[in-house]
């Protein structure tokens, strides 16, 4: 069954808006139930891989609650985190008690802020929502400054047949047994296997951000390419 908060074109940011409200409370708690924890080991390979220096711009594009800014602003980056969810953006401002990263409500794909305005910019889990890939992607490289480093984490599609059905079943079958019941509607979680059948996958992404004019592109992938992170570096002078 076609989750409802899953649909193509100009209605898609709408239903996205609705499924983060859903599940904003308790967002945190099913990533690490549905990841056995390992969604905070990716992130910490995300973030080590952004190879942030004290002083530092960052932009942190879907931040949802928070985790990839925190730990962006814990290296002495200067962060800016940006969500289209006002729910999500609820639960990070409330862990951001301390101050340290500025959080803002937006849509990834037209960015509030000048061409070339942050070293790095990052996306974990986001790019996947998007109504428009390749708009994304081309307006998340407008925020660089040239030799700014991207990267993004992911869904991803193995390589493997035998390892990609297993994948898919374990997301048709038991993951929206999670939204079920922590949300009270397992659409919140069967949309996870729908939107990512609808993605390019980390391959595809890689090629596009390579015909986008980045170099140094690389895909690092994690459990067998289930989840995959994409990291470039924009040309230009």
């Amino acid at each position: 069954m076609p989750s409802k908060y899953y649909v193509d074109g100009e209605k898609r940011a709408g239903r996205v808006v609705d499924l983060f409200a859903a599940v904003a409370p308790r967002y945190d708690l099913i990533n690490d139930l549905q990841s056995l924890g390992m969604h905070r080991r990716w992130k910490r390979r995300l973030v080590r891989e952004a190879g942030i220096q004290p002083g530092e711009q960052a932009l942190d594009v879907c931040c949802g609650t928070g985790d990839v800014a925190f730990a962006l602003r814990d290296l002495g980056a200067e962060v800016t985190g940006l969500d289209f969810s006002e729910a999500m953006l609820g639960v990070a401002r409330k862990r951001n008690a301390g101050g340290g990263v500025r959080f803002l409500q937006g849509d990834a794909l037209a960015l509030p802020f000048p061409d070339r305005t942050f070293d790095v910019v990052t996306v974990a889990y986001g790019v996947r929502n998007l109504a428009d890939v390749g708009a994304g992607l081309t307006e998340l490289l407008r925020m660089l400054k040239p030799g700014g480093r991207l990267l993004i984490l992911e869904f991803g599609k193995p390589d493997s047949g035998v390892w990609r059905w297993l994948y898919y079943q374990y997301l048709r079958w038991l993951v929206p047994l999670f939204g079920r019941l922590f949300c009270g509607d397992a659409d919140t979680h069967a949309y996870i296997l729908e939107s990512l059948l609808k993605y390019p996958g980390q391959r595809a992404i890689d090629e596009l951000l390579r015909a986008r004019g980045c170099h140094l592109t690389r895909v690092v992938p994690m459990v067998g390419g289930a989840m995959a992170l994409n990291v470039a570096v924009k040309s230009g002078p």
